[in-house]
């Protein structure tokens, strides 16, 4: 395998399934068997998951609600997609710990990196939740910090989408995809991987970051083995 530890970031919409919103149980089972896959490969597996299939700060904020409270709203709606993803993953036969940047000692571990790195040393997936733990910060920010953090080799950023590509290639057939471009390129061209904070965080610490399409069977594997799928982004 060319990756030894990864993070693996995947957004709360994704849950959805062909809902409108909330978590589809088929959904779920299907990551777990694709995270299963490279699990038993000996890939050490850390996650962080957004929250938007339930709720996101930014939106309450746009229809007055307080920012801040809503930011914690949407942390606690990234745990409850934890325990759900969790669940998913020890039914398919898989350890896990979730831990979180807020304190929900009933349901969950206090985040501490020697624990968590601890617990990847020893096979378990560990699940971050509750993002960073503070308001204004994404979970794209949160991904990339916890990856530094537990020491990955690589952000893994499971979406809908194959890759990064010149402009939305929902909207636009003509856009082109890239399988490698540069964190300055990124930059130059204003193209969307993540957001700023993280992006940046990344490059600073040359933390590659590989965008693919989690949707499709086997995908997941084929980048933990090295194959050109998706996007990387490197420096």
């Amino acid at each position: 395998m060319k990756y030894k530890r990864i993070l693996l970031k995947l957004s709360g919409e994704a849950l959805m399934g062909e809902r409108q919103y909330g978590i589809d149980p088929q959904r779920l089972a299907e990551y777990a068997e694709e995270i299963k896959q490279i699990h038993d490969k000996g890939v050490e597996i850390a996650i962080v998951i957004g929250g938007g299939n339930i709720f996101r700060g930014v939106a309450g904020a746009s229809n007055g609600m307080d920012r801040v409270q809503g930011d914690y709203m949407g942390m606690l709606a990234t745990v409850i997609n934890g325990m759900a993803l969790q669940g998913a993953l020890e039914e398919a036969g898989m350890q896990t710990r979730l831990q979180t940047a807020l304190k929900i000692e009933a349901i969950a571990e206090p985040y501490i990196k020697r624990r968590a790195t601890r617990h990847l040393e020893k096979g378990r997936i560990v699940i971050f939740g509750a993002g960073t733990g503070n308001p204004y910060f994404t979970t794209d920010t949160a991904a990339v910090l916890r990856g530094i953090e537990v020491g990955a080799d690589v952000i893994l950023k499971g979406t809908r989408v194959d890759g990064v590509y010149t402009s939305d290639p929902e909207k636009n057939a003509d856009a082109v995809k890239f399988d490698f471009i540069s964190f300055e390129d990124v930059l130059a061209k204003g193209l969307n991987v993540m957001d700023t904070t993280a992006f940046t965080l990344s490059q600073e610490n040359k933390l590659p970051i590989i965008v693919f399409d989690m949707n499709k069977d086997g995908n997941l594997l084929k980048v933990c083995e090295g194959e050109t799928i998706g996007t990387k982004v490197t420096i």
